[in-house]
């Protein structure tokens, strides 16, 4: 159900994150600026960071460590041309006292990517969710291929500062319909027993699973009932989540909360 509208600022949310009950971290997509923004939950800014050393490209989603690091996914890819995908890492925002804020940079590629951008029917290298687990980055790409199968690729990359090749460690087939099937953000929850993915209306729900064999995984479909540009999720408890949308004409630029059962 909605919280409350998001201000009317961030008409382009792409990732959220919260180290609180009461607040949240979120980030816009490509053409915005090089800020994270804090908010509550009446629809205000509270904070405002400037990512030092750091250019929005296309920022697809937040994410946070145990010692309370933030990353940035800078890897939104739409045309699968980019070969310089990076996320962005910065020391916890809820501690940075000035306006600006530093960035370190873990960059990677898919090594199975070979041509820029690939045939159609190859196009699996954008990606707008991700979350972090016990030292590693996980990546889900959001599927542009002609014809859409449904399927999201899955990358691991470590979470410290480097170059790396990203190692693909599974695919899920979700749904085929290409509307409300395509990933667009994922978390998981505070005691790493469940990860959420969500798209465009939908929000798959993953247990009883090994973190690199998620293809082996319980997931159950969920359909939220709405078609707006859902970009944004992640946890505040074991089993309480935070998703935000855009605003595309009349709808989104809203922040909600769903209980998982």
């Amino acid at each position: 159900m909605p919280i409350e509208k998001l201000p009317k600022k961030l008409n382009e949310t792409s990732g959220i994150v919260s180290y609180s009950k009461s607040t949240a971290w979120l980030i816009e997509d490509s053409g915005n600026s090089n800020h994270i923004y804090k908010t509550d939950f009446k629809g205000r800014i509270i904070k405002k960071l400037q990512v030092k050393n750091a250019k929005n490209i296309d920022w697809e989603d937040l994410t946070k460590d145990k010692k309370g690091n933030l990353y940035i996914g800078d890897f939104g890819n739409n045309a699968n041309k980019r070969k310089n995908l990076v996320v962005l890492k910065v020391p916890n925002p809820e501690k940075e006292a000035s306006s600006k804020i530093k960035a370190s940079h873990i960059r990677f590629r898919y090594p199975e990517q070979k041509k820029f951008p690939p045939k159609k029917s190859n196009l699996w290298y954008d990606a707008e969710a991700f979350f972090y687990h016990a030292g590693s980055l996980y990546i889900f790409t959001k599927n542009r291929a002609h014809p859409f199968k449904g399927q999201t690729l899955i990358y691991k990359i470590p979470s410290e500062i480097g170059d790396y090749e990203a190692k693909l460690v599974g695919k899920l087939n979700l749904c085929l319909d290409s509307k409300t099937c395509k990933v667009t953000a994922a978390a998981i929850s505070p005691d790493a027993t469940t990860i959420v993915l969500l798209s465009y209306g939908k929000l798959w729900i993953i247990t009883d699973f090994l973190i690199d064999e998620l293809q082996k995984a319980k997931i159950n479909e969920i359909d939220l009932g709405i078609r707006t540009q859902l970009e944004s999720v992640c946890f505040t408890s074991n089993k309480t989540l935070l998703l935000s949308d855009e605003i595309r004409e009349d709808t989104g630029g809203n922040l909600y909360t769903y209980t998982l059962n």
